[in-house]
């Protein structure tokens, strides 16, 4: 009979640094950790509204590729607190995401490119110029959604909380 066959084994990419992990290590955002009770928050050390968005947003969207703790959690809050106060000055920055949110959508981590939906969702909520100056983007940001068109969780009888909590692609 023979020796059973071996397994293939997966390799797991080891994920890059991002520019986001080196700005953060250096020092050189305007954050800090708030700790709450309940749950952690960042704080900006300076006032939102007058951050260079051209510098920082794309920085923040670089980060929303991290799955370690500091770096996610900075990344992904300061994105939404961005979103948030940017208003008119997220609009001349399109451009400039549109590499960090395919960097995002292609690591085919499942929470990471759950989170990375949802941050788009806000992007586009966040200004009437924004869905329209995301047309001509289409083609780099589609193929990764054409991946996971037909992936369906068959879970039988049992529940898929993935659901429930928005993590399911």
């Amino acid at each position: 009979m023979g020796p059973p066959k071996a397994q293939k084994q997966r390799y797991m990419l080891q994920p890059k640094a991002t520019s986001f992990r080196m700005y953060y290590e250096r020092g050189d955002l305007p954050i800090k950790m708030e700790y709450l009770t309940g749950g952690d928050k960042i704080a900006w050390t300076v006032d939102i509204d007058k951050l260079d968005y051209g510098l920082y947003l794309p920085l923040f969207f670089d980060g929303l590729s991290e799955t370690r703790h500091p770096y996610k959690t900075y990344a992904r809050q300061g994105v939404q607190d961005l979103l948030a106060h940017g208003g008119d000055k997220i609009y001349p920055v399109i451009p400039q995401l549109i590499i960090p949110i395919k960097n995002a959508l292609n690591t085919r981590n499942v929470e990471v490119m759950c989170v990375t939906l949802k941050i788009i969702q806000q992007l586009v909520m966040s200004s009437d110029l924004i869905g329209p100056a995301l047309v001509p983007f289409y083609r780099q940001l589609l193929p990764m959604f054409n991946a996971y068109k037909v992936k369906n969780i068959n879970s039988g009888d049992a529940i898929d909380y993935g659901q429930k909590n928005n993590m399911n692609v």
